[in-house]
Protein backbone atom coordinates (compact mmCIF):
# COMPACT_ATOMS: atom_id res chain seq x y z
CA UNK A 1 0.00 0.00 0.00
CA UNK A 2 1.31 3.43 -0.92
CA UNK A 3 1.87 5.90 1.92
CA UNK A 4 2.85 9.54 2.10
CA UNK A 5 6.41 8.33 2.61
CA UNK A 6 6.14 6.21 -0.56
CA UNK A 7 4.89 9.21 -2.54
CA UNK A 8 7.80 11.30 -1.25
CA UNK A 9 10.25 8.54 -2.24
CA UNK A 10 8.76 8.39 -5.75
CA UNK A 11 8.95 12.16 -6.10
CA UNK A 12 12.61 12.20 -5.07
CA UNK A 13 13.36 9.32 -7.43
CA UNK A 14 11.68 11.13 -10.32
CA UNK A 15 13.87 14.20 -9.83
CA UNK A 16 16.92 12.23 -11.01
CA UNK A 17 15.16 9.83 -13.37
CA UNK A 18 15.90 10.16 -17.12
CA UNK A 19 13.44 12.17 -19.18
CA UNK A 20 12.24 9.01 -20.94
CA UNK A 21 11.32 7.46 -17.57
CA UNK A 22 9.58 10.59 -16.28
CA UNK A 23 7.51 10.80 -19.46
CA UNK A 24 6.21 7.25 -19.38
CA UNK A 25 2.48 7.28 -20.17
CA UNK A 26 0.05 6.71 -17.33
CA UNK A 27 -3.00 5.89 -19.44
CA UNK A 28 -3.71 4.29 -22.79
CA UNK A 29 -4.63 7.69 -24.18
CA UNK A 30 -1.14 8.98 -23.38
CA UNK A 31 0.48 6.24 -25.48
CA UNK A 32 1.87 7.53 -28.76
CA UNK A 33 1.51 5.45 -31.94
CA UNK A 34 0.93 1.69 -32.03
CA UNK A 35 -2.69 2.07 -33.07
CA UNK A 36 -2.80 -1.46 -34.42
CA UNK A 37 -1.63 -2.88 -31.10
CA UNK A 38 -3.44 -0.67 -28.55
CA UNK A 39 -5.72 1.56 -30.61
CA UNK A 40 -9.51 1.60 -30.52
CA UNK A 41 -10.95 -1.84 -31.18
CA UNK A 42 -7.70 -3.73 -30.48
CA UNK A 43 -7.69 -6.82 -28.29
CA UNK A 44 -5.01 -5.47 -25.96
CA UNK A 45 -6.77 -2.17 -25.35
CA UNK A 46 -10.05 -3.90 -24.54
CA UNK A 47 -8.30 -6.36 -22.22
CA UNK A 48 -6.58 -3.54 -20.30
CA UNK A 49 -9.67 -1.34 -20.09
CA UNK A 50 -11.86 -4.21 -18.86
CA UNK A 51 -9.10 -5.50 -16.56
CA UNK A 52 -9.39 -8.91 -18.23
CA UNK A 53 -5.82 -9.24 -19.41
CA UNK A 54 -4.46 -12.70 -20.21
CA UNK A 55 -0.78 -13.49 -20.73
CA UNK A 56 0.77 -11.43 -23.51
CA UNK A 57 4.22 -11.07 -25.07
CA UNK A 58 5.04 -7.64 -26.48
CA UNK A 59 7.47 -7.90 -29.38
CA UNK A 60 9.13 -4.99 -31.18
CA UNK A 61 12.27 -2.85 -31.62
CA UNK A 62 13.73 -0.78 -28.79
CA UNK A 63 11.84 2.37 -27.89
CA UNK A 64 8.48 1.37 -29.35
CA UNK A 65 6.53 1.36 -26.09
CA UNK A 66 6.73 -2.17 -24.66
CA UNK A 67 7.73 -1.05 -21.17
CA UNK A 68 5.32 1.89 -21.39
CA UNK A 69 2.42 -0.45 -22.07
CA UNK A 70 3.47 -2.56 -19.09
CA UNK A 71 3.44 0.52 -16.86
CA UNK A 72 0.02 1.55 -18.16
CA UNK A 73 -1.18 -1.89 -17.15
CA UNK A 74 0.35 -1.34 -13.72
CA UNK A 75 -1.45 2.01 -13.39
CA UNK A 76 -4.87 0.77 -14.51
CA UNK A 77 -5.21 -2.83 -13.31
CA UNK A 78 -6.66 -3.92 -10.00
CA UNK A 79 -4.17 -6.78 -9.90
CA UNK A 80 -0.83 -6.72 -8.10
CA UNK A 81 1.91 -5.70 -10.53
CA UNK A 82 5.29 -7.41 -10.06
CA UNK A 83 8.39 -6.79 -12.17
CA UNK A 84 11.16 -9.38 -12.52
CA UNK A 85 14.53 -8.79 -14.18
CA UNK A 86 15.39 -11.19 -16.98
CA UNK A 87 19.05 -10.23 -16.65
CA UNK A 88 19.71 -10.76 -12.96
CA UNK A 89 16.67 -12.85 -12.05
CA UNK A 90 17.01 -16.53 -11.09
CA UNK A 91 14.71 -19.53 -11.04
CA UNK A 92 14.46 -19.07 -7.26
CA UNK A 93 13.30 -15.47 -7.75
CA UNK A 94 10.60 -16.63 -10.15
CA UNK A 95 9.38 -19.41 -7.86
CA UNK A 96 9.25 -17.00 -4.93
CA UNK A 97 7.09 -14.56 -6.91
CA UNK A 98 4.88 -17.38 -8.19
CA UNK A 99 4.37 -18.71 -4.64
CA UNK A 100 3.47 -15.20 -3.44
CA UNK A 101 1.06 -14.81 -6.37
CA UNK A 102 -0.65 -18.11 -5.50
CA UNK A 103 -1.10 -17.01 -1.87
CA UNK A 104 -2.61 -13.67 -2.96
CA UNK A 105 -4.98 -15.48 -5.29
CA UNK A 106 -6.07 -18.06 -2.71
CA UNK A 107 -6.23 -15.77 0.33
CA UNK A 108 -7.77 -12.63 -1.19
CA UNK A 109 -8.70 -13.46 -4.77
CA UNK A 110 -6.16 -10.88 -6.01
CA UNK A 111 -4.51 -11.59 -9.38
CA UNK A 112 -0.83 -10.95 -10.05
CA UNK A 113 0.55 -9.50 -13.27
CA UNK A 114 4.18 -10.54 -13.70
CA UNK A 115 6.16 -8.25 -16.01
CA UNK A 116 9.37 -9.71 -17.47
CA UNK A 117 11.35 -7.26 -19.57
CA UNK A 118 13.73 -8.78 -22.15
CA UNK A 119 12.12 -12.17 -21.58
CA UNK A 120 14.25 -13.70 -24.33
CA UNK A 121 17.23 -13.38 -21.96
CA UNK A 122 15.67 -15.97 -19.64
CA UNK A 123 17.31 -19.35 -20.16
CA UNK A 124 15.27 -22.46 -20.86
CA UNK A 125 14.94 -23.50 -17.21
CA UNK A 126 13.77 -20.02 -16.21
CA UNK A 127 11.16 -20.01 -18.96
CA UNK A 128 10.07 -23.51 -17.99
CA UNK A 129 9.58 -22.32 -14.40
CA UNK A 130 6.86 -19.97 -15.65
CA UNK A 131 4.90 -22.59 -17.55
CA UNK A 132 2.62 -24.04 -14.87
CA UNK A 133 1.97 -20.64 -13.34
CA UNK A 134 0.91 -19.18 -16.69
CA UNK A 135 -1.11 -22.28 -17.64
CA UNK A 136 -2.94 -22.34 -14.27
CA UNK A 137 -3.29 -18.51 -14.36
CA UNK A 138 -1.54 -18.11 -11.05
CA UNK A 139 0.09 -15.15 -12.79
CA UNK A 140 -0.72 -13.14 -15.89
CA UNK A 141 2.55 -12.90 -17.80
CA UNK A 142 3.46 -9.69 -19.60
CA UNK A 143 6.71 -10.36 -21.43
CA UNK A 144 8.63 -7.79 -23.47
CA UNK A 145 11.27 -8.64 -26.06
CA UNK A 146 13.13 -7.08 -28.95
CA UNK A 147 13.66 -10.53 -30.48
CA UNK A 148 11.20 -12.65 -32.38
CA UNK A 149 9.49 -14.65 -29.60
CA UNK A 150 8.73 -17.53 -31.97
CA UNK A 151 12.50 -18.17 -32.07
CA UNK A 152 13.64 -16.96 -28.67
CA UNK A 153 10.81 -17.87 -26.28
CA UNK A 154 9.71 -21.34 -25.20
CA UNK A 155 7.04 -22.56 -27.64
CA UNK A 156 4.94 -23.77 -24.71
CA UNK A 157 4.90 -20.22 -23.30
CA UNK A 158 4.04 -18.84 -26.73
CA UNK A 159 1.07 -21.19 -27.03
CA UNK A 160 -0.28 -19.93 -23.68
CA UNK A 161 0.15 -16.25 -24.53
CA UNK A 162 -0.98 -13.68 -27.06
CA UNK A 163 1.87 -12.19 -29.11
CA UNK A 164 1.41 -8.49 -29.89
CA UNK A 165 3.88 -6.94 -32.32
CA UNK A 166 4.89 -3.29 -32.02
CA UNK A 167 6.52 -1.32 -34.82
CA UNK A 168 9.03 1.53 -35.00
CA UNK A 169 7.35 4.86 -34.30
CA UNK A 170 6.64 7.16 -37.24
CA UNK A 171 8.30 10.56 -37.60
CA UNK A 172 5.02 12.20 -36.55
CA UNK A 173 4.87 10.00 -33.44
CA UNK A 174 8.42 10.95 -32.46
CA UNK A 175 7.69 14.64 -33.00
CA UNK A 176 4.61 14.38 -30.78
CA UNK A 177 6.64 12.69 -28.02
CA UNK A 178 9.24 15.45 -28.13
CA UNK A 179 6.71 18.29 -28.10
CA UNK A 180 4.89 16.69 -25.20
CA UNK A 181 8.13 16.31 -23.21
CA UNK A 182 8.96 19.98 -23.81
CA UNK A 183 5.71 21.16 -22.21
CA UNK A 184 4.75 18.50 -19.67
CA UNK A 185 5.48 19.34 -16.03
CA UNK A 186 6.99 15.85 -15.65
CA UNK A 187 9.35 16.66 -18.49
CA UNK A 188 11.05 19.96 -19.30
CA UNK A 189 8.04 21.98 -18.14
CA UNK A 190 8.25 24.71 -20.80
CA UNK A 191 11.81 25.66 -19.81
CA UNK A 192 13.16 25.09 -23.34
CA UNK A 193 12.23 25.87 -26.91
CA UNK A 194 13.11 23.82 -29.96
CA UNK A 195 13.69 25.14 -33.45
CA UNK A 196 12.05 23.32 -36.37
CA UNK A 197 15.49 22.25 -37.54
CA UNK A 198 16.36 20.90 -34.11
CA UNK A 199 13.11 18.94 -33.96
CA UNK A 200 13.75 17.49 -37.42
CA UNK A 201 17.25 16.45 -36.34
CA UNK A 202 15.91 14.67 -33.24
CA UNK A 203 13.33 12.83 -35.35
CA UNK A 204 15.99 11.78 -37.85
CA UNK A 205 18.48 10.65 -35.22
CA UNK A 206 15.83 8.69 -33.29
CA UNK A 207 15.21 6.26 -36.15
CA UNK A 208 11.75 5.34 -34.80
CA UNK A 209 13.00 4.89 -31.20
CA UNK A 210 10.92 6.97 -28.79
CA UNK A 211 13.30 6.49 -25.87
CA UNK A 212 16.24 7.62 -28.02
CA UNK A 213 14.40 10.79 -29.05
CA UNK A 214 13.78 11.81 -25.43
CA UNK A 215 17.37 10.99 -24.46
CA UNK A 216 18.65 13.20 -27.29
CA UNK A 217 16.31 16.00 -26.25
CA UNK A 218 17.51 15.78 -22.64
CA UNK A 219 21.19 15.84 -23.62
CA UNK A 220 20.71 18.77 -26.00
CA UNK A 221 18.75 20.68 -23.36
CA UNK A 222 21.68 20.19 -21.00
CA UNK A 223 23.91 21.95 -23.51
CA UNK A 224 21.50 24.90 -23.74
CA UNK A 225 21.83 25.66 -20.02
CA UNK A 226 19.07 26.41 -17.53
CA UNK A 227 15.78 27.84 -18.66
CA UNK A 228 12.33 28.56 -17.26
CA UNK A 229 8.78 29.03 -18.50
CA UNK A 230 9.25 32.78 -18.44
CA UNK A 231 12.71 32.71 -20.01
CA UNK A 232 13.08 29.44 -21.91
CA UNK A 233 16.47 28.38 -23.22
CA UNK A 234 16.73 27.67 -26.96
CA UNK A 235 17.80 24.21 -28.17
CA UNK A 236 19.35 24.41 -31.64
CA UNK A 237 20.09 21.83 -34.32
CA UNK A 238 23.80 22.19 -33.59
CA UNK A 239 23.21 21.23 -29.97
CA UNK A 240 21.14 18.21 -31.00
CA UNK A 241 23.82 16.92 -33.36
CA UNK A 242 26.59 17.61 -30.85
CA UNK A 243 24.67 15.69 -28.18
CA UNK A 244 24.19 12.71 -30.51
CA UNK A 245 27.09 12.72 -32.96
CA UNK A 246 26.41 9.27 -34.37
CA UNK A 247 23.11 7.63 -35.14
CA UNK A 248 23.13 3.84 -34.99
CA UNK A 249 20.12 2.34 -36.70
CA UNK A 250 18.75 -0.88 -35.17
CA UNK A 251 20.91 -3.87 -36.02
CA UNK A 252 21.59 -7.06 -34.10
CA UNK A 253 24.25 -9.25 -35.64
CA UNK A 254 22.68 -12.53 -34.59
CA UNK A 255 18.96 -11.81 -34.48
CA UNK A 256 16.00 -10.80 -36.63
CA UNK A 257 17.36 -7.48 -37.86
CA UNK A 258 20.53 -9.23 -38.99
CA UNK A 259 18.52 -11.58 -41.21
CA UNK A 260 16.12 -8.89 -42.40
CA UNK A 261 18.91 -6.60 -43.58
CA UNK A 262 20.97 -9.30 -45.30
CA UNK A 263 17.77 -10.44 -47.00
CA UNK A 264 17.11 -6.91 -48.25
CA UNK A 265 20.74 -6.70 -49.43
CA UNK A 266 20.53 -9.91 -51.45
CA UNK A 267 17.16 -9.02 -52.95
CA UNK A 268 18.44 -5.56 -53.93
CA UNK A 269 21.34 -7.11 -55.86
CA UNK A 270 18.97 -9.65 -57.41
CA UNK A 271 16.69 -6.78 -58.37
CA UNK A 272 19.59 -4.93 -60.07
CA UNK A 273 19.38 -1.89 -57.77
CA UNK A 274 22.94 -0.79 -56.87
CA UNK A 275 21.75 2.11 -54.69
CA UNK A 276 19.62 -0.16 -52.51
CA UNK A 277 22.43 -2.71 -52.35
CA UNK A 278 24.83 -0.02 -51.11
CA UNK A 279 22.32 1.22 -48.52
CA UNK A 280 21.79 -2.22 -46.96
CA UNK A 281 25.51 -2.90 -47.17
CA UNK A 282 26.12 0.34 -45.25
CA UNK A 283 23.54 -0.71 -42.62
CA UNK A 284 25.47 -3.92 -42.05
CA UNK A 285 28.88 -2.25 -41.97
CA UNK A 286 27.63 0.41 -39.54
CA UNK A 287 26.13 -2.31 -37.35
CA UNK A 288 29.48 -4.07 -37.10
CA UNK A 289 28.53 -7.07 -39.23
CA UNK A 290 31.29 -9.58 -39.97
CA UNK A 291 32.57 -8.67 -43.47
CA UNK A 292 33.16 -12.35 -44.26
CA UNK A 293 29.46 -13.03 -43.63
CA UNK A 294 28.53 -10.32 -46.15
CA UNK A 295 31.07 -11.62 -48.67
CA UNK A 296 29.82 -15.21 -48.28
CA UNK A 297 26.31 -14.09 -49.16
CA UNK A 298 27.63 -12.35 -52.27
CA UNK A 299 29.54 -15.52 -53.15
CA UNK A 300 26.23 -17.40 -53.10
CA UNK A 301 24.38 -14.70 -55.04
CA UNK A 302 27.00 -14.76 -57.79
CA UNK A 303 25.87 -18.27 -58.77
CA UNK A 304 22.31 -18.24 -57.46
CA UNK A 305 21.16 -15.05 -59.17
CA UNK A 306 23.74 -14.34 -61.90
CA UNK A 307 25.35 -17.61 -62.84
CA UNK A 308 26.49 -17.91 -66.42
CA UNK A 309 24.77 -14.72 -67.48
CA UNK A 310 28.07 -13.26 -66.24
CA UNK A 311 30.60 -15.91 -65.13
CA UNK A 312 32.95 -13.14 -63.94
CA UNK A 313 30.54 -12.41 -61.07
CA UNK A 314 31.76 -15.51 -59.24
CA UNK A 315 35.37 -14.34 -59.51
CA UNK A 316 34.44 -10.84 -58.31
CA UNK A 317 32.61 -12.32 -55.32
CA UNK A 318 35.59 -14.55 -54.54
CA UNK A 319 37.90 -11.53 -54.63
CA UNK A 320 35.56 -9.66 -52.25
CA UNK A 321 35.61 -12.59 -49.83
CA UNK A 322 39.39 -12.75 -50.01
CA UNK A 323 39.65 -9.02 -49.29
CA UNK A 324 37.38 -9.40 -46.27
CA UNK A 325 39.69 -12.14 -44.95
CA UNK A 326 42.98 -10.40 -45.65
CA UNK A 327 42.22 -6.68 -45.29
CA UNK A 328 39.22 -6.36 -42.97
CA UNK A 329 37.52 -3.13 -41.92
CA UNK A 330 37.60 -0.28 -42.67
CA UNK A 331 39.26 -0.66 -46.09
CA UNK A 332 37.43 -3.80 -47.18
CA UNK A 333 34.19 -1.79 -47.19
CA UNK A 334 35.37 -0.51 -50.59
CA UNK A 335 35.94 -4.04 -51.90
CA UNK A 336 32.54 -5.12 -50.66
CA UNK A 337 30.92 -2.07 -52.26
CA UNK A 338 32.66 -2.74 -55.60
CA UNK A 339 31.47 -6.34 -55.59
CA UNK A 340 27.92 -5.39 -54.54
CA UNK A 341 27.65 -2.86 -57.36
CA UNK A 342 29.03 -5.39 -59.89
CA UNK A 343 26.54 -8.06 -58.81
CA UNK A 344 23.66 -5.59 -58.88
CA UNK A 345 24.52 -4.42 -62.41
CA UNK A 346 25.29 -7.88 -63.83
CA UNK A 347 22.74 -9.65 -66.07
CA UNK A 348 20.73 -12.17 -64.07
CA UNK A 349 20.17 -15.89 -64.47
CA UNK A 350 19.03 -18.53 -62.00
CA UNK A 351 19.50 -21.30 -64.55
CA UNK A 352 22.29 -22.93 -62.52
CA UNK A 353 20.18 -23.16 -59.36
CA UNK A 354 17.03 -24.22 -61.21
CA UNK A 355 18.96 -26.76 -63.26
CA UNK A 356 20.71 -28.52 -60.39
CA UNK A 357 17.53 -28.51 -58.26
CA UNK A 358 15.56 -30.07 -61.11
CA UNK A 359 18.28 -32.69 -61.64
CA UNK A 360 18.39 -33.48 -57.91
CA UNK A 361 14.62 -33.85 -57.84
CA UNK A 362 14.83 -36.34 -60.73
CA UNK A 363 17.64 -38.29 -59.04
CA UNK A 364 15.78 -38.47 -55.72
CA UNK A 365 12.28 -39.14 -56.97
CA UNK A 366 12.64 -40.48 -60.52
CA UNK A 367 13.35 -44.04 -61.65
CA UNK A 368 16.85 -45.50 -61.55
CA UNK A 369 18.47 -44.83 -64.92
CA UNK A 370 21.45 -46.70 -66.35
CA UNK A 371 24.49 -45.05 -67.87
CA UNK A 372 24.28 -45.41 -71.69
CA UNK A 373 26.65 -48.15 -72.82
CA UNK A 374 28.75 -45.87 -75.02
CA UNK A 375 29.48 -43.59 -72.03
CA UNK A 376 30.58 -46.34 -69.64
CA UNK A 377 34.14 -46.74 -68.39
CA UNK A 378 36.32 -48.68 -70.79
CA UNK A 379 38.82 -50.03 -68.25
CA UNK A 380 37.17 -53.37 -67.64
CA UNK A 381 36.82 -56.72 -69.43
CA UNK A 382 34.01 -56.80 -71.96
CA UNK A 383 34.00 -53.04 -72.54
CA UNK A 384 34.59 -53.64 -76.25
CA UNK A 385 30.91 -54.55 -76.46
CA UNK A 386 29.69 -51.23 -75.01
CA UNK A 387 29.26 -49.58 -78.39
CA UNK A 388 31.17 -46.78 -80.04
CA UNK A 389 31.88 -43.55 -78.17
CA UNK A 390 32.26 -40.64 -80.56
CA UNK A 391 35.13 -38.40 -79.41
CA UNK A 392 33.94 -34.77 -79.94
CA UNK A 393 37.40 -33.41 -80.74
CA UNK A 394 37.54 -35.65 -83.79
CA UNK A 395 34.64 -33.74 -85.35
CA UNK A 396 34.28 -30.25 -86.84
CA UNK A 397 33.66 -27.59 -84.17
CA UNK A 398 34.64 -30.04 -81.41
CA UNK A 399 31.06 -31.32 -81.20
CA UNK A 400 29.12 -34.32 -82.41
CA UNK A 401 25.46 -35.16 -82.05
CA UNK A 402 25.50 -37.92 -79.45
CA UNK A 403 23.25 -38.98 -76.58
CA UNK A 404 24.57 -38.26 -73.09
CA UNK A 405 21.39 -38.43 -71.02
CA UNK A 406 20.03 -41.78 -69.85
CA UNK A 407 16.94 -43.15 -71.55
CA UNK A 408 13.76 -41.33 -70.65
CA UNK A 409 15.34 -37.90 -70.32
CA UNK A 410 15.72 -35.40 -73.12
CA UNK A 411 17.76 -32.26 -73.68
CA UNK A 412 16.28 -29.24 -71.97
CA UNK A 413 14.80 -31.23 -69.09
CA UNK A 414 17.00 -29.44 -66.53
CA UNK A 415 18.94 -26.54 -67.99
CA UNK A 416 17.11 -23.62 -69.56
CA UNK A 417 19.11 -20.60 -70.61
CA UNK A 418 17.98 -17.27 -69.20
CA UNK A 419 18.52 -15.64 -72.58
CA UNK A 420 20.62 -12.92 -70.91
CA UNK A 421 24.28 -11.92 -70.93
CA UNK A 422 27.04 -14.44 -71.64
CA UNK A 423 24.57 -17.27 -71.17
CA UNK A 424 22.47 -15.99 -74.07
CA UNK A 425 25.56 -15.47 -76.20
CA UNK A 426 26.77 -19.02 -75.55
CA UNK A 427 23.35 -20.53 -76.18
CA UNK A 428 23.14 -18.77 -79.54
CA UNK A 429 26.77 -19.54 -80.42
CA UNK A 430 26.40 -23.21 -79.47
CA UNK A 431 23.27 -23.53 -81.57
CA UNK A 432 25.09 -22.03 -84.56
CA UNK A 433 28.14 -24.23 -83.96
CA UNK A 434 26.00 -27.34 -83.78
CA UNK A 435 24.23 -26.52 -87.05
CA UNK A 436 27.60 -25.96 -88.72
CA UNK A 437 29.00 -29.18 -87.22
CA UNK A 438 26.02 -31.20 -88.47
CA UNK A 439 26.46 -29.74 -91.96
CA UNK A 440 30.18 -30.50 -91.91
CA UNK A 441 29.51 -34.07 -90.76
CA UNK A 442 26.98 -34.57 -93.55
CA UNK A 443 29.50 -33.28 -96.09
CA UNK A 444 32.18 -35.64 -94.78
CA UNK A 445 29.77 -38.57 -94.75
CA UNK A 446 28.71 -37.75 -98.33
CA UNK A 447 32.33 -37.50 -99.47
CA UNK A 448 33.19 -40.76 -97.73
CA UNK A 449 30.21 -42.47 -99.39
CA UNK A 450 31.24 -41.18 -102.81
CA UNK A 451 34.77 -42.42 -102.24
CA UNK A 452 33.55 -45.88 -101.36
CA UNK A 453 31.36 -45.90 -104.47
CA UNK A 454 34.29 -44.89 -106.68
CA UNK A 455 36.47 -47.58 -105.16
CA UNK A 456 33.90 -50.21 -105.94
Amino acid sequence: MDTLFTEWENAERNKVAPLAVRMRPRTLDELVGQQEAVGAGSWLRAAIEHDQLSSVILFGPAGTGKTSIAHVIAETTRATFVEVSAIGGTVSDLRREIDAAEKRLVMSGLRTILFVDEIHRFNRSQQDALLHAVEDRLVVLVGATTENPFFEVNSALISRSRVVELHALSDDDIAELVRRALEDERGLDGAYTLTDEALAAIVLLAGGDGRASLTTLELAAGMAGSGSRTAPAAVTEEMVRAATPHRSLPYDKNKDMHYDVISAFIKSMRGSDPDAALYWLARMIDGGEDPKFIARRMFIAASEDIGNADPMALLVAEAAFRSAEVIGYPECRINLAQAAIYLALAPKSNAAEAGIDAALAEVRRGRARAVPDHLRDRHRPGSENYGAYRYPHDYPGGWVDQRYLPDGLERGCFYRSSGRGWEAYRADAAARDHVEAREASRTEDTAAGAGEADAS
